[in-house]
């Protein structure tokens, strides 16, 4: 049974008209009314109802059949437009100020640590204007013209200050963009910020914080992310709260590298702002309901709440319904779509209070439709609040609901150490959930489930699922158990002693699973080369943390591989720059120095013959890779006519990764629609260069497929289910 609003209280729904398993909504004047009897009348009344109709399906159509064919792809972003003379001399003058202001301040933070910490907040300006003129991303001249000598202007006035060594942005409130000095390719990336009046920098107050993810913006870039942030505050700005503004790395619904620059820009706040972590929200509409919906549930056990409005939640029924796309993917490809489907994660919810938002008449609702039948299933009833008569966009009404209840959630604020904890995963990507932790998986890409339990002060009760390692971590003042008892670990039905809390009630424990029974130790055992954290594939993961790309300096054994590998570093690096809005790093592979083997997770272009270090490292990897063929197990691929892409722990360091020619794997056709912008190859794939690259793939695949546990080659074929 649901519920809805009528007349201001609270009545009962027997379902029928319900959209979710708890259904709120609002019934408008037009729909209530029973003065309204003849049918010209009625029509008046449907004729706003009916109109957001017709504009929501154009919306659809809009990214409909048109973006569903690869051979006719539109760029993203877009081509930009030309700018007067008058306006580019100007702005290229402003900019060597700028760059000039840059240099002297880069020179300065070699002694000047906090010159050093806020550079990045007076470089934001330049590259976002840099950018737009260099690679021709003005796209609304009248606009952003203004708006690129505007923000020239706030750089040299904050290089001013922070040269005189009064950065007086850093005390300010209400709207304030900043940047910082990502790890993944050192580019520097914006936020915004928007400062209560009530923030003081000192004293004991620490303040809630809500990171708002924004819509889908092909044409925002960061000149016009900056100029938007300077002006607007956003769709919510609860009082006395912190609201952080994710740029997301363009347009990619916050994954991959997007993904990173939440917890990238989250930790440069907390090193400005006093932040209350136990009351951090996650919030967005649109492409950033999508967002807010794979932080949700991916990282559940972070949040005090999320708020998710429209957007997509996994990739195969949303396309289907709202691109209207038939899919045909490999079977490497659909595994990997258990990634970003937060259906597959709709569990680890239990952990996270969730409020869903759909307009009644959005196509987008489907989102939180198929999410409530997920977590259904897990027996949890999902909060989905519909905007009665309303397309794309908030209600006024349900703004004012769906503040009161994230509100309230957010007082109470997130409990670090519940008692209970449902934690679901198919990814050591995803790992963590509060004080429960997988270190080891039986097997990646199938669901893996901890269920745990602190029972009383020395008892804690868990089942697993899939699991192979283990851990229960509490943080100093968190662990309720009682420090002068060893707990009793019932871990699957068997009893385990384990170690006392610390005296700082801080708590850790870690177990592994060997020949069928759990063993625990007082340090989280190391089993050799295995998958685990931070170390799992496929491809695309090594682009979430620091990588460098390693271009080769000897020839290739044959022209056409040779070819293709020069081709598609290229693309690599004018990719990243166009989709994740950085510069890739690049050293010559004669260059590599052991600091970069030890900082840098290394992409490797060529083939062991012209490239170095490949050649150094071709005899510990688990593929055999020779001047006449590619060698797969049994399976071999003649090398002149093959390629191979590969993700594997650098045998030069096992706690990096090396990829073999390529870069992120999801290509131009799914710039189209942010749900197809998910993983398209495993940890390995053999290329056929008979067939050339597209906007699908680099080649024909050839062969593809998952490296196991342990990193080791396990057989597959071309239809592995």
């Amino acid at each position: 049974m649901s519920t809805q609003f009528v007349n201001g209280t609270l009545a009962k729904n027997d379902g029928r008209n319900s959209h979710g398993p708890v259904f709120v909504a609002w019934r408008s004047a037009l729909r209530d009314d029973r003065n309204y009897c003849t049918s010209s009348t009625l029509m008046f009344a449907l004729l706003p109802t009916l109109l957001v109709l017709v504009m929501c399906l154009c919306q659809v159509e809009a990214d409909g059949p048109a973006d569903n064919i690869p051979e006719t792809v539109r760029p993203v972003p877009p081509p930009g437009k030309p700018i007067a003379p008058e306006d580019r001399e100007a702005i290229e003058s402003s900019l060597k100020q700028l760059e000039s202001r840059i240099a002297s301040l880069r020179e300065l933070s070699q002694t000047k640590p906090l010159v050093a910490r806020l550079l990045p907040d007076v470089q934001i300006f330049h590259k976002a204007v840099r950018d737009a003129v260099t690679y021709g991303e003005i796209f609304n001249p009248t606009n952003e013209v203004p708006a690129a000598k505007s923000l020239l202007s706030a750089g040299l006035e904050r290089a001013e200050q922070l040269l005189s060594g009064n950065p007086a942005w850093t005390q300010s409130t209400g709207l304030v963009v900043r940047g910082y000095a990502s790890k993944i390719d050192g580019s520097i990336q914006p936020y915004g910020l928007v400062v209560p009046a009530s923030y003081q920098p000192s004293g004991p107050h620490r303040h809630r914080l809500d990171a708002w993810f924004h819509g889908r913006g092909e044409t925002l870039s960061e000149l016009n992310f900056l100029n938007d942030r300077r002006k607007s505050p956003g769709e919510f700005t609860p009082p006395d709260a912190l609201v952080l503004h994710l740029y997301g790395r363009y347009c990619n619904a916050n994954k991959f590298a997007g993904e990173i620059d939440l917890f990238e820009a989250l930790d440069h706040v907390r090193s400005h702002y006093r932040v209350d972590d136990n009351r951090l929200v996650i919030r967005g509409f649109s492409m950033g309901g999508a967002a807010c919906w794979q932080f949700a549930a991916h990282y559940a056990g972070q949040w005090a709440a999320a708020a998710p409005g429209a957007g997509f939640s996994e990739t195969p029924d949303f396309l289907k319904v709202f691109q209207k796309e038939t899919l045909s993917p490999a079977w490497y490809e659909r595994k990997l779509w258990h990634m970003y489907d937060c259906t597959d994660y709709a569990l680890n919810l239990f952990n996270c209070p969730t409020v869903a938002y759909s307009g009644e008449l959005d196509n987008q609702k489907q989102a939180a439709d198929i999410m409530a039948r997920a977590m259904k299933t897990h027996g949890l009833d999902l909060v989905h609040i519909i905007g009665p008569g309303t397309g794309h966009r908030y209600h006024p009404d349900a703004k004012t609901e769906i503040n009161r209840r994230i509100d309230a959630i957010a007082a109470l604020g997130r409990n670090p150490v519940p008692r209970v904890v449902r934690f679901q995963t198919y990814t050591l990507r995803y790992n963590h959930m509060l004080w429960v932790r997988l270190d080891a998986l039986q097997a990646h890409w199938e669901e893996a489930r901890v269920d745990a339990e602190i029972v009383d002060d020395h008892r804690v009760v868990a089942s697993t699922k899939n699991a192979r390692a283990l851990s229960f971590v509490m943080a100093p003042g968190t662990c309720p158990l009682d420090m002068t008892r060893r707990p009793t670990i019932v871990l699957d039905g068997q009893s385990i002693e384990a170690t006392s809390p610390r005296s700082d009630r801080s708590w850790a424990v870690h177990f592994r699973m060997q020949d069928g029974r759990w063993t625990t130790s007082a340090a989280l055992p190391h089993a050799g080369l295995e998958k685990r954290p931070g170390l799992q594939g496929p491809v695309d993961d090594a682009f979430m943390d620091s990588f460098l790309m390693v271009t080769p300096s000897g020839s290739g054994w044959h022209t056409k591989p040779g070819a293709w590998a020069v081709s598609e570093q290229q693309r690599a690096f004018k990719h990243w720059r166009k989709q994740f809005r950085g510069e890739a790093r690049q050293v010559a592979d004669i260059e590599v120095t052991p600091e970069m083997i030890a900082k840098h997770n290394l992409v490797l272009w060529g083939d062991p013959s012209s490239n170095r270090v490949l050649r150094d490292i071709a005899k510990s990897l688990p593929i055999s890779w020779t001047a006449d063929s590619i060698a797969v197990g049994p399976k071999t691929f003649v090398s002149s006519g093959h390629a191979l892409i590969m993700i594997y722990p650098n045998p030069l360091n096992p706690n990096r990764y090396v990829v073999l020619n390529s870069g992120f794997t999801f290509r131009d056709y799914d710039y189209l629609n942010n749900a197809r912008q998910v993983s398209k190859l495993p940890d390995y794939a053999v290329v056929d260069l008979s067939t050339p690259p597209n906007s699908r793939f680099p080649g024909k695949i050839a062969d593809a497929g998952f490296f196991g546990e342990q990193w080791e080659l396990k057989p597959t074929t071309a239809t592995e289910p």
